[in-house]
Order: structure tokens, then C-alpha cells, then sequence
């Protein structure tokens, strides 16, 4: 009989160059990935300098300088990562690199629900029970700085489209929804995301360097009123 550890350890499924100074581990999917990117940051060996998860691959770079790209891919081939959490339903702080964090949300401010809601057959309040209800993992951090795209969606918002002809401008703090994602963006950007609603809170900093969010770590939505939102204007989220 097999060990039950080893029957369920992770193992890449390739290692392939990703330039001269990074190599790329693509994993079964997005939960492994985030479990074998906290690992090998666990056990940080001197030549690592940075590993990027990205739903189902990892991104490991390295110094040039005191390792060469075949041996760093073989170290990654040889190892066996017994999972640490599963993402989406891990308690806060179950996992080194994983946090827990819930956002406020004035689902007043949402431009495009009635877009949702024809989409999908539901009301306003179904999208709203629905979204709040679930509890979404970061799965990679993009696009801007700390625009985090979380999944997923349930069954009943999913496949919902990007908007025919993306907005100029977003406002900070937008929380929006397309195909099986949903995401925030931090920054005022062009986008064309369906906007369902809005935190009042600061979710980065770049000045500072404030990016709270890392791949992994699990957000759940609270709805709250425009009176709220006010009071909680420009606030940093907090885990």
C-alpha cells in the first residue's frame, strides 16, 4: 500500500527556460500551484530570488550567478510538495503566504449590474448573495500594479462577457466580473470588466509600496451601504 503523503504530494508536470535567469514549473493546476510556489519559498535556497505563481505555472528566478539554469530546473523536477492548504476553503493563516481578507463592498456603485443580471436571468440581489457568498483565491497578481483576479465565480455568474467597448476609465476600488473571474482594480484604468460594485478601501500604494494581496490568498466580500462606504473611504484593507 501506498504512503496516503506520497499519493498526494505535487509534482510539476514540466520545467521548461524562461529567458536566462527564470524558469518556468507548470503544475496540475491553479491549488497546486500555489502550494508548490509557498514551498519552494519555504525552503529558499541561496541562489532563488524571486517565484511569481500564476494560476496552473510558477515563474522561479534565480541568480546567474552562482547557478545555472539545468541545475535549477533539476532541483525543481526532483521535487515532491505535500499540499499545504487548498485554496478557497483554508482558514487564515492555515499556510505561510496565506491570508484571509474581507473587503467591503457598496454594490451601489455598479454600472454594469443590470448587464449581469440579463446575462444571467438573476436580480440584482441574487448577484449580490451569490458574490458575497463566496470565498475566491488570488491566482495571480497582473494587468496593473495589484489587480488581483480571483476565481471562481459560481456556476450561476459565470460566462458573462467583457464589455463590447472597454470603459477609459475605471475608478479605484471597482470590483468587477467576466467569464469565470472576478477582480478589483486598484488603480484609475481603462477596463472593460462588468463593474458590480465598490470598495471604499486603498488595496495598493505604489508610492509606499503597499500590495497586500499575493497569489493564494483567499477574499471574501461583504456588502455594505453608501453611508458605509463613506465612513470606510480611503482606509487600507486590513486582514
Amino acid at each position: 500500500m501506498k504512503d496516503e503523503s506520497t499519493q498526494h504530494s505535487i509534482h510539476p508536470s514540466s520545467v521548461v527556460p524562461l529567458g536566462d535567469q527564470a524558469v518556468l514549473v507548470y503544475l496540475p493546476d491553479e491549488a497546486a500551484a500555489v502550494c508548490f510556489a509557498a514551498a519552494v519559498r519555504s525552503t529558499n535556497p541561496p541562489w532563488l530570488q524571486d517565484v511569481v505563481p500564476a494560476y496552473g505555472s510558477v515563474g522561479v528566478f534565480f541568480d546567474a550567478d552562482h547557478i545555472n539554469t539545468a541545475d535549477v530546473m533539476q532541483w525543481l523536477q526532483s521535487r515532491s510538495i505535500s499540499p499545504a492548504f487548498t485554496p478557497g476553503s483554508a482558514k487564515p493563516g492555515a499556510s505561510p503566504g496565506l491570508n484571509g481578507f474581507t473587503i467591503p463592498v457598496c454594490y451601489e456603485f455598479a454600472p454594469d449590474m443590470l448587464r449581469v443580471c440579463e446575462h444571467t436571468g438573476l436580480t440584482s440581489d441574487d448577484v449580490i448573495r451569490l458574490h458575497t457568498a463566496t470565498a475566491f483565491t488570488v491566482y495571480a497578481i497582473g494587468f496593473v500594479p495589484g489587480f488581483p483576479y480571483m476565481g471562481y465565480l459560481p456556476a450561476e455568474l459565470c460566462g458573462v462577457g467583457r464589455l463590447p467597448s472597454p470603459r477609459v476609465r475605471v475608478e479605484p476600488g471597482s470590483v468587477g466580473l467576466t467569464g469565470k473571474q472576478t477582480g478589483i482594480y486598484p488603480l484609475p484604468r481603462p477596463g472593460g470588466w462588468n463593474l458590480i460594485g465598490r470598495t471604499p478601501l486603498t488595496i495598493v500604494d505604489v508610492a509606499s509600496g503597499y500590495f497586500p494581496l499575493r497569489v493564494g490568498d483567499v477574499v471574501r466580500f461583504e456588502r455594505i451601504d453608501e453611508q458605509r462606504y463613506r465612513e470606510l473611504e480611503g482606509e487600507r484593507m486590513e486582514n
